[in-house]
């Protein structure tokens, strides 16, 4: 298979730099081209054929809101996948994006690996976004789970912060799966990376102790309440995964 051919806007040259030099050591993908601001990439997307984009929302001269406007405004253009860079804070920036046609959005900080796997998938055209109302509560979901485990000080390249985030909002959206955290559950998320379901299970147990000696009692409290008890000990994972989904369901009903 060719690698598939990204394009990268970024304005921040130390991360651009670390994403290409990490993608350097990925056969599956060849980076063609980089900006640093949202005027370059709109110079550039005539000239060179991408089929994934990397855009960052907050660039200067014209921001990646401006690059999609573009883009629709110029249908002549053949518009590449696109995965959009945004942060806490942004999230109506995020919603205009998708609104305008994106595939795809990650919070920042996100572990490369993960970048890498939603490249493929985008490309192959396994995870787009649709863009319909129905999808809001998707949105708001990946970005309040995302939220909460970095508020627990789980560092985003743990390979836990991924699965913990992923099991959360697959048990948020089909409860039943928390009943089959073996069977059903770790399989899933072991698929989706490309590992073994033990070493799922590690690395969210990995990842909930660091939370567990990282974190402010009182966030812990506030999220676990009866859980944190020095006595009881740290949650199992099937606990946190379904406290923490519990906590989602009840907050979509609680805003209708």
């Amino acid at each position: 298979m060719q690698p598939i051919r990204v394009g990268i806007a970024e304005d921040n040259l130390d991360f651009c730099q670390l994403l290409q030099d990490y993608f350097a050591l990925k056969s599956e993908i060849k980076v063609v081209t980089v900006a640093h601001n949202g005027l370059d990439m709109i110079h550039i997307l005539p000239q060179t054929g991408m089929d994934v984009l990397l855009l960052d929302m907050i660039m200067p001269q014209i921001d990646g809101l401006g690059v999609l406007y573009w883009l629709k405004d110029n249908p002549q253009i053949t518009r590449p996948k696109i995965i959009i860079f945004s942060a806490f804070g942004q999230e109506e920036i995020a919603r205009n994006a998708v609104s305008l046609g994106v595939d795809y959005y990650i919070l920042k900080p996100f572990d490369l690996d993960t970048l890498t796997q939603r490249i493929i998938e985008i490309f192959k055209g396994i995870n787009e976004i649709p863009v319909t109302k129905h999808n809001n509560y998707n949105q708001d979901l990946e970005f309040e789970v995302s939220r909460i485990i970095q508020s627990l000080n789980i560092p985003p390249h743990f390979k836990g912060y991924s699965y913990l985030r992923d099991a959360i909002i697959m048990t948020s959206k089909e409860p039943a799966l928390i009943n089959e955290v073996t069977k059903r559950l770790y399989p899933l998320i072991a698929e989706q990376y490309h590992t073994t379901m033990h070493r799922v299970e590690r690395a969210m147990r990995f990842a909930i102790e660091t939370a567990w000696n990282k974190s402010d009692v009182q966030i812990l409290h506030n999220l676990f309440g009866y859980c944190v008890d020095d006595k009881k000990g740290k949650p199992t994972n099937a606990s946190f995964i379904a406290k923490l989904s519990d906590k989602m369901r009840l907050e979509k009903n609680i805003r209708g």
